[in-house]
């Protein structure tokens, strides 16, 4: 059962202990909802929803708080938020992948219906939930955008992590949300495609021998250096755990690694369709 703002109870707890946080951040500043609002560019009601644990904070808020309450006390905020957005703005069903996630010693990732969530850049992200179907309330597209973009932080914070993406090129050539959001979007790429914990492929639009007709692949090997699998639908998902199946899901990505373009020319022909913007 949901909690009348639409969220589940443990998300509607988090809500409200950040709500509480920024109120007692904003009233030890000296500063009225009616003074802090403006200066982070939001409306009073908007404000005041928010310390009610009503309404998910958008990531603006957090970015525009430093410059209102100081910088000691923005570092609170995010650190509220952080456990906060490690929950919000994710399907329950995509939970338990999500936490495997965040102790895999390495990530495989087949993508061929969009790019793979650990590598979309903001515009990408908000042209694909401003999209949704049903559509979402904008505190809901921010809470989906502030959620993405932390659960990015994988790839920052886990250096000692392997990050393999194979991306079919068709969903390059979409152009999702128009040519300026694609246009960050290779800039995006060709950045994450310089660390040295990630390794980018892209699967040419014409391959005649191709080993992922099954659909998405998600593999990751735990620190006790098991491997785990991970498929979605519409409205749902399964982890995959028996061995015959994850060995199926390794063989398929291990022949899709050979069929894709390597790094370097991967590389080359981001920069390419970048330029033919």
């Amino acid at each position: 059962m949901t909690a009348d703002n639409g969220c589940e109870p443990e998300l509607s707890d988090s809500l409200r202990t950040f709500g509480a946080v920024l109120k007692a951040l904003r009233e030890e500043a000296g500063l009225t909802q009616e003074q802090f609002a403006p200066r982070v560019r939001y409306s009073v009601a908007y404000v005041a929803k928010i310390e009610q644990g009503k309404r998910f904070p958008p990531g603006g808020l957090l970015e525009r708080s430093e410059a209102v309450l100081g910088t000691a006390a923005a570092k609170v905020l995010k650190a509220a938020a952080r456990s906060l957005t490690r929950k919000a703005g994710l399907a329950s069903w995509f939970r338990q992948w999500a936490g495997i996630e965040e102790e895999a010693v390495s990530l495989y990732t087949y993508e061929c219906r969009a790019i793979p969530g650990l590598l979309q850049p903001e515009p990408y992200i908000r042209a694909i939930f401003e999209r949704r179907l049903p559509p979402l309330a904008e505190d809901q597209v921010e809470q989906q955008i502030t959620a993405r973009l932390e659960r990015q932080r994988l790839i920052a914070d886990r250096p000692n992590t392997v990050f393999s993406f194979i991306v079919e090129q068709a969903l390059l050539e979409r152009h999702m949300g128009g040519p300026e959001v694609t246009r960050h979007l290779f800039d995006h790429l060709l950045e994450q495609g310089k660390r040295r914990n990630v390794e980018l492929q892209v699967m040419p639009l014409r391959q005649y021998d191709h080993a992922g007709i099954n659909g998405l692949i998600y593999l990751a090997e735990t620190p006790r250096h098991e491997w785990v699998g991970y498929s979605e639908g519409q409205q749902s998902s399964v982890l995959i755990t028996a061995p015959a199946d994850v060995s199926a899901m390794l063989q398929r990505y291990s022949r899709l690694r050979s069929q894709a373009l390597g790094q370097e020319a991967t590389m080359s022909l981001l920069t390419q369709m970048r330029g033919a913007l």
